[in-house]
């Protein structure tokens, strides 16, 4: 496993090039300048605005500028941004566990939910309580998150008075008094998210739990005498869920998609409003250092979903 993993991790090296290689080229070809405000104002000397853009090497060739930027990113330097005046890695920083934690805690109401609703509508199909849970998976699925979010933040916070409807990163208090309010304003953003990726996951696991359902040896470990419970926990959900982990693994782009939708609706300080401001004020360090976090996220995802494989199906080996 040890040498298929770090084949892997060397697999992921050209990848993540060719993304940044993809990412920065368009970056530099998007209409649009990050100093253009310094052209249009006077009290800034043209011999500054010049100098100011050899520094950051704005009229180099893309690909030299690919190479500067490739090289400070090697060194740890992810570059500066022109409008908050701060290094990207450490506006990065501030904002990546709140994004990891929203999306963390989704993926699991998501699991929690998906699951069990899954398994028992495949055990019980065409039943009611089948085709009741099947159609408010439909309408999660269909319902955009920022639909869904808005309805959240009229009912429970402007008629009913019960939840923050914006995320504040700087709670005062400490103690139990700031987890339960850290925790009141976290979970209308964790709902709205899980409940949608969880729509989703639900058909995928009662459409793999059926085709499970049906093979030879869950038959033949029914007739062995072994109870329900059993045949159901390690002999159907266990193989069933090789698939959903691969549906796990290729949602992260639209789950990280959606927190940046999330993100905005709530103002959550997460790395997704920070893309989205520095999209507005065209600070294309910002963009750039964050869709490169987006992209090594989404092939981390992928790769521990490679290992799970072997877990759930020992017949899968590692070579």
């Amino acid at each position: 496993m040890s040498r298929y993993l770090i084949r892997r991790l060397l697999i992921t090296i050209p990848s993540l090039l060719g993304i940044s290689v993809a990412l920065f080229t368009i970056l530099a070809l998007a209409p649009g300048d990050p100093f253009g405000e310094l052209a249009t104002n006077p009290a800034i000397p043209p011999e500054v605005q010049a100098a100011l853009r050899a520094k950051f090497g704005l009229d180099d060739p893309i690909p030299i500028r690919y190479l500067h930027w490739l090289v400070a990113m090697l060194h740890g330097d992810w570059g500066f941004s022109f409008v908050s005046r701060v290094n990207v890695d450490t506006l990065i920083l501030q904002r990546l566990p709140t994004t990891i934690a929203v999306i963390g805690a989704a993926q699991v109401l998501a699991l929690l939910v998906a699951l069990p609703v899954g398994v028992l509508a495949a055990v019980r199909p065409y039943s009611a309580f089948d085709q009741v849970v099947s159609t408010f998976a439909l309408m999660g699925f269909s319902l955009p998150t920022f639909f869904t979010g808005i309805i959240l933040i009229l009912v429970f916070s402007i008629q009913l008075d019960w939840l923050p409807f914006v995320f504040r990163a700087d709670l005062p208090g400490s103690g139990l008094h700031w987890w339960w309010a850290e925790f009141k304003q976290s979970i209308m953003p964790i709902v709205v998210l899980g409940l949608f990726l969880g729509a989703a996951m639900m058909r995928f696991v009662r459409s793999a739990v059926l085709d499970v359902i049906r093979l030879e040896y869950v038959t033949t470990a029914r007739s062995k005498g072994l109870p329900e419970r059993a045949v159901i926990l390690k002999h159907i959900v266990r193989n069933a869920l090789i698939p959903v982990v691969t549906l796990v693994a290729l949602q992260m782009p639209a789950v990280f998609g959606g927190a940046i939708v999330t993100e905005q609706i709530f103002r959550v300080p997460g790395i997704g409003s920070l893309l989205i401001s520095a999209i507005q004020s065209n600070d294309t360090p910002v963009i750039m250092g964050v869709t490169f976090v987006f992209s090594c996220l989404v092939i981390l995802c992928n790769l521990m979903a490679d290992l799970l494989y072997g877990w759930l199906d020992p017949r899968i080996t590692y070579r």
